[in-house]
C-alpha cells in the first residue's frame, strides 16, 4: 500500500493480497480492513475527484433536428408606410384653351382646333376632337372626296366669355401624379381631396341640331388666331341651361347657364 497526492488530495493505492509475513489486507464497502499481528486497523477511502480538470473530449455528433414548435402569437399591427406614386395617370381634353393649366403633375401633350360634326348632318360622330394642327398622312388613302363622313371646325355661338362665331381652341393635357379624372356639371369646385384642373361652362349643340356631347368649356375661353369673322360652317359651342322638367328648381334656375368642373385625383 502508499499514498499518492494529487492537488492536495491525498489518495491511497491499494492490492489487496496476503503478505508473506501473514498480514491481512480485507477491502470493506467503504474503505480497507488491516490485520497486522493480530491488530486491525480500519482506512476509509475517500472518493476521488469528479474529473473536471480533465482534458475536453472529442465532440460528439449533430443530433437529430427536433420537432416544429407551435406558431407564436400574433405581432403587432406596424405603422402605415409612405404612399407610393400614383399609378397610369390620367389624360383630359380642356376646351377653350391651348395650353394646359398651371399645376404640379398636370403637361400639355399636345394643343389643337376642336372639331366634330357639322350641326345639321344627322350622321357622323355624336363626340368632338381635339384635332392637331400638325396633321400626320402614313397610310394608304383613296383619291379625291368620298363623301363618307365629315370632322368640321366649330365655334362659339353667343358666348358669355368668349367671342360670338370665333374658332375654338382646345389642349390635351396628361396628370402624371394621379390617376383618376371627373367631369362634375353644375359645380365650380371639386370634392374634397381632388385637384381642380379647371372650370367653365357646359356647352354643346343646340338643341334642334343633330345631338352631340355636353363639353366642359374652360371659363376663359380663347379663340384661334384668324378666325375672327364668323362664317364658319360646322358646329357650334352653345352654353346649356337647365329645364325644371326633371330637375329641381330651385336649386337649378333655368335662366342662368350651367357651370362645370374638370377634378383629378
Amino acid at each position: 500500500m502508499y499514498l499518492k497526492n494529487l492537488s492536495g488530495v491525498v489518495f491511497i493505492t491499494f492490492c489487496i493480497s496476503t503478505a508473506a509475513n501473514g498480514n491481512i489486507l480485507q477491502r470493506e464497502e467503504r474503505g480497507i480492513t488491516i490485520t497486522e499481528n493480530n491488530r486491525t486497523t480500519y482506512i476509509e477511502i475517500l472518493r476521488g475527484r469528479d474529473g473536471r480538470d480533465g482534458l475536453p473530449g472529442a465532440p460528439g455528433r449533430d443530433g437529430s433536428p427536433g420537432l416544429r414548435g407551435g406558431s407564436g402569437p400574433e405581432g403587432k399591427i406596424g405603422s402605415q408606410g409612405p404612399s407610393g406614386p400614383a399609378s397610369g395617370g390620367v389624360v383630359y381634353t380642356r376646351w377653350g384653351k391651348s395650353s394646359c393649366p398651371d399645376i404640379p403633375g398636370t403637361e400639355l401633350l399636345y394643343s389643337g382646333i376642336a372639331g366634330g360634326t357639322h350641326y345639321s348632318h344627322k350622321g357622323g360622330g355624336g363626340n368632338y376632337l381635339c384635332m392637331p394642327t400638325d396633321p400626320e398622312y402614313i397610310l394608304p388613302h383613296a383619291g379625291g372626296v368620298r363623301n363618307h363622313a365629315y370632322v368640321y371646325g366649330g365655334e362659339y355661338n353667343e358666348p358669355i366669355q368668349g367671342v360670338n362665331h370665333h374658332n375654338i381652341p382646345c389642349a390635351v393635357c396628361e396628370v402624371s401624379n394621379r390617376a383618376k379624372i371627373i367631369m362634375i356639371p353644375a359645380k365650380a369646385t371639386c370634392p374634397k381631396s381632388w385637384t381642380r384642373e379647371y372650370y367653365g361652362y357646359i356647352m354643346t349643340s343646340y338643341y334642334q341640331w343633330s345631338r352631340t356631347r355636353f363639353e366642359c368649356v374652360d371659363e376663359d375661353q380663347e379663340s384661334i388666331a384668324g378666325s375672327a369673322g364668323g362664317g364658319t360652317i360646322g358646329f357650334r359651342f352653345q352654353h346649356a341651361e337647365a329645364s325644371c322638367s326633371g330637375l329641381p328648381c330651385p336649386p337649378y334656375e333655368p335662366a342662368k347657364e350651367l357651370n362645370c368642373v374638370v377634378c383629378s385625383k
